[in-house]
């Protein structure tokens, strides 16, 4: 079992910035993809970023590419960084382990944090 810790949501005004964690821990010896993705109000899961146990590959959905870095901070550490936030980026923002290869598939993650929210203001 692994299990994910994401940090660092609150509050920021619209063009803003955040940098969300997340800390896996438990059987971590194997090599995970890590991803995350965010979930708004009344709104389904929606994919963000994804990065391979290497962090030689990565991905984005469009809606975050360019504004939005995925990076793998060691082995078991995940972060988000966020810029130029707007406030549709209001969402609870979840980080998710797949022993696959990287994938923006919700469903090919088996393991997944609580969640952490975000809030932009205008």
């Amino acid at each position: 079992q692994v299990s994910l810790a994401e940090s660092g949501g609150g509050v920021v005004q619209a063009g803003g910035s955040l940098r969300l964690s997340c800390a896996a821990s438990g059987r971590t010896y194997s090599r995970y993809s890590m991803a995350w993705f965010r979930r708004a109000p009344g709104k389904e899961h929606e994919f963000l970023a994804t990065v391979s146990w290497s962090g030689g590959q990565t991905s984005y959905a469009d809606s975050v590419k360019g504004r939005f870095t995925i990076s793998r901070d060691n082995a078991n550490t995940v972060s988000l960084q966020m810029n130029s936030l707007e406030p549709e980026d209001t969402a609870v923002y979840y980080c998710a382990a797949s022993i696959s290869p990287p994938s923006s598939m919700r469903s090919r993650y088996s393991y997944w944090g609580q969640g952490t929210q975000v809030t932009v203001s205008s």
